[in-house]
């Protein structure tokens, strides 16, 4: 049976290239207005149904291990993958500009190489010389790793028909262009087309692929949504530009969870998996510093203990400044009020400032308390007691409310050294704490630092309760 076609008209979007076959004021991708034009009418054409060549087979007779995992040899990206790469599965890695995206797929790309499989390298952004001066600082250089510079669509798919990789990088999908679309590398049209190619490539024939992809001013992933949807894997690469930490955490996986965090070391050496990540966030001191506070925060599943400082100072002018680098400074701000009302705190007319170290950033509510006690701790110049943690959300009324995976805390934080700990009451539930560890359980700030006072007590028995921080 011949395919059936009629006549209809079309509009597009001179901007991003979307279409549509009725008129609209404003472009349904890209938000533009005034924007969608008619180009004239297309073919319709409706596709009768096919002779099936492979039929549907019931799912236990499908064969499972042509998806068998096989790993990078980087433990911290296997670990965001959910144990490494699966054939014909496609990744999109996004991040900013200069945050190490290239170095790391470059270093996953060599040890992937190493191990005997083919590996494609496609830089569209680079030559590939250029690559291979990074591949050389970096001892990313393997004997199956071939590297080509294309912009192409057409010819990157004949490179990947000569080279038959395991693993195919495409750095970036928004450098490549198909010349049978209409408009420049990078718009929307172009992106569409290039990643339904190369996917398409890549589960006909099982090839891994990795697709760099740009990201906006807001940080989001930019290029047509539907891009996300077609991958696999969307992985996102964050870190602050002067800190060489740097996180890696997928929000899709197909094929393991979306709640692992990889942490990496990024130098001039390349960049580096850390296993135990917590030492980039803590200072090395003999004794304890007032304004400072650790904290345990969770990013995905993973514990990271973090320590906050805090320095309160007098004014010198008629408007107090509040600046916070690392942690949230709405946050900050609201707790700065609740410490004023209900601890009775001076710091309304001080200058107060909020850090944390090793440009570790605290998102999440949970490092309410270790804010708080680090700025009561500044306020009053007395010093926390050494070996404590705080972990708990601070309210409006001056409570500390429970958060999630307590227990995880304080596992890490015991396996670190500390030994002292405080938490919203009740947080623990049946889960019992550490060996060795003390736990003071607080509903308030008040009870807060008199849990203070008491750990500084035991750990100085010479020294008055009132050394510590108290509330007002």
């Amino acid at each position: 049976m011949a395919s059936k076609a009629s006549k209809r008209p079309t509009y597009r979007c001179t901007e991003c290239g979307w279409q549509t076959v009725k008129w609209v004021g404003r472009c349904g991708e890209c938000q533009a207005w005034g924007t969608v034009e008619e180009t004239g009418a297309v073919a319709v054409r409706t596709q009768p149904a096919a002779k099936v060549i492979n039929p549907a087979k019931p799912i236990g007779d499908v064969d499972a291990t042509r998806a068998a995992v096989t790993t990078t040899g980087v433990g911290e990206f296997d670990r965001v993958l959910g144990g490494g790469l699966v054939p014909g599965a496609v990744m999109l890695v996004a991040g900013e500009p200069g945050i190490g995206k290239s170095t790391l797929l470059l270093d996953v790309a060599a040890r992937t190489a190493r191990t005997g499989a083919k590996v494609l390298y496609v830089s569209g952004e680079e030559s590939a010389a250029q690559v291979r001066l990074r591949a050389d600082r970096t001892d990313a250089v393997a004997d199956t790793l071939y590297l080509a510079s294309e912009t192409d669509l057409a010819t990157v798919l004949a490179h990947i028909d000569s080279v038959s990789p395991t693993l195919l990088v495409i750095d970036s999908v928004q450098t490549i262009a198909s010349a049978e679309i209409e408009g420049s590398a990078g718009n929307v049209s172009q992106v569409r087309e290039v990643a339904a190619a190369v996917i398409q490539v890549a589960k006909a024939r099982g090839i891994s692929t990795v697709l760099v992809g740009h990201v906006t001013k807001d940080g989001s992933i930019a290029g047509p949504r539907l891009l996300e949807h077609l991958v696999d894997v969307v992985i996102t690469f964050e870190g602050e530009r002067h800190s060489r930490l740097r996180l890696v955490r997928a929000v899709k996986n197909r094929y393991g969870p979306t709640d692992e965090v990889g942490c990496f070391d990024l130098s001039d050496g390349g960049i580096e998996g850390l296993a135990d990540p917590s030492s980039l966030f803590l200072t090395a001191r003999d004794k304890p510093v007032a304004g400072t506070c650790v904290t345990v925060t969770l990013e995905g599943r993973r514990p990271l203990v973090t320590e906050v400082q805090a320095l309160v100072a007098p004014s010198a002018g008629g408007s107090p400044r509040r600046t916070t680098s690392g942690v949230d400074s709405s946050r900050t701000a609201m707790i700065l009020a609740v410490l004023e009302r209900r601890a009775g705190a001076p710091v309304s007319r001080a200058d107060c400032y909020v850090s944390t170290v090793g440009g570790a950033r605290l998102t999440e509510p949970a490092a309410d308390l270790a804010v708080a006690l680090s700025l009561l701790s500044s306020a009053q110049e007395k010093p926390l007691p050494g070996g404590l943690i705080a972990v708990g959300e601070v309210g409006l009324s001056g409570d500390i409310r429970a958060v999630s995976g307590v227990a995880r805390r304080l596992g890490e934080a015991a396996r670190i050294g500390f030994d002292k700990a405080i938490i919203p009451a009740g947080s623990l539930g049946t889960e019992k704490p550490p060996a060795g560890m003390r736990i003071a359980e607080c509903a308030d700030l008040g009870s807060a630092m008199r849990a203070v006072g008491t750990a500084s007590s035991a750990s100085h028995p010479s020294a008055d309760a009132d050394a510590a921080p108290s509330p007002g």
